[in-house]
């Protein structure tokens, strides 16, 4: 009865430990990913071949074209990191003095602010007369 409860105090023990282990190496590893950050970030990889593939990564805002086989990397062009569409969005209409003028758009031939508009009869009659066989 003894060793029963020697056995079970030592599997208690250990579990304990390697519980304190994983929590440890848990937070430890938490707080060296967040302070190093994101420097590299892979944009797309294709495969070309059985063991060969390009792939395209960002680095502190330089781009890569990369051949990777199983035993080298070739790096087979490079050039600077594109403006994200909403960066440049943005961009362009501060530069613009956010003063962007935005011109209705009628239809050929159009006498009213309706006219193509699903509120217009005539656009409603031009269906009704398209189903018409």
């Amino acid at each position: 009865m003894d060793t029963l409860f020697l056995a079970l105090r030592v599997i208690l023990s250990l579990a304990a430990v390697l519980g304190v282990i994983w929590y440890a190496q848990r937070k430890i590893s938490k707080g060296t990913r967040a302070k190093q950050g994101k420097t590299i970030t892979v944009v797309g990889r294709q495969g070309v071949g059985a063991k060969a593939s390009v792939a395209v990564i960002d680095v502190d805002g330089k781009r890569f074209l990369l051949g990777v086989t199983e035993h080298s990397v070739n790096i087979l062009h490079t050039s600077d990191t594109p403006e994200a569409p909403a960066e440049a969005f943005s961009r362009v209409l501060t530069e613009e003095g956010g003063d962007v003028a935005v011109e209705a758009v009628k239809p050929v031939g159009s006498s009213t602010a309706l006219a193509g508009s699903i509120l217009s009869a005539d656009t409603w009659r031009r269906a009704f007369a398209s189903l018409k066989p």
